[in-house]
């Protein structure tokens, strides 16, 4: 049987695809879906996604740590922002987490009623893609961005997806074709191959290249995170 495999390249496109029976597969990989995953990985009990930075604190007053971030950086009077080692320190194991970012919160935000979103970043790669060889549904993965721009990592992710669902059978778009062959060019230096790209210099010049490095790396963790009654749960 026939099976779709599709990236949209950009939030703002989104309303281009049927999410009819699709698995919605969002990535943010600098840095929210990575912070996610590392997150839940860790002991985190469920993530709840909101738009605004007014959400997040509201959320404090139902016992979750609230976690804000705007142009790359923590939002005053927030407990953090989306580094991933924040939502790995022994402190929030065991909480709830209220987390509003610049991209990739508002991207899960676009496709809440899809039958199925997961949450995807180069750290659970490999997971996503068993996860995913194991069903028949179509598959959609929505690059975050930057302030619905095309981006150099989520694409990378989307192609790595992509190329390790490759079959006779598995069709894609133009989008995720050239996602795929820029992954097959790309992926013996991630790391390299970010340094050139504009979120990269953006993230640096705030001496948060460690969160980065991080971020590049391929299967740190072996969880699907899902979105459920609107948490992101394991």
């Amino acid at each position: 049987m026939s099976r779709k495999v599709e990236v949209c390249l950009s939030p703002r496109l989104v309303d281009r695809y049927d999410l009819t029976n699709r698995i919605v597969v969002v990535t943010d990989v600098l840095r929210a879906t990575s912070a996610m995953v590392a997150g839940l990985a860790s002991g985190v009990v469920a993530i709840r996604p909101v738009e605004t930075v007014e959400a997040s604190a509201a959320l404090r007053a139902h016992g979750y740590l609230a976690a804000a971030e705007r142009e790359g950086q923590v939002v005053e009077g927030f407990d953090f922002g989306n580094s991933p080692y924040a939502f790995m320190r022994p402190e929030v194991q065991g909480q709830k987490i209220a987390l509003t970012t610049t991209n990739g919160t508002r991207a899960i935000a676009l496709v809440v009623n899809a039958p199925l979103v997961l949450i995807g970043a180069f750290v659970n790669l490999e997971a996503i893609v068993d996860f995913l060889k194991n069903r028949s549904e179509d598959v959609l993965i929505l690059c975050s961005g930057w302030k619905d721009n095309f981006n150099l990592e989520d694409s990378l992710f989307a192609g790595a997806v992509v190329a390790g669902l490759r079959g006779p059978e598995v069709h894609s778009c133009d989008a995720g074709l050239a996602t795929a062959l820029l992954y097959d060019q790309l992926q013996h230096d991630l790391f390299g191959a970010i340094q050139r790209s504009s979120h990269y210099h953006r993230l640096a010049k705030m001496g948060i290249e460690e969160d980065i490095r991080f971020c590049m790396q391929r299967n740190v963790f072996s969880v699907v995170p899902v979105l459920r009654n609107g948490e992101i749960v394991l």
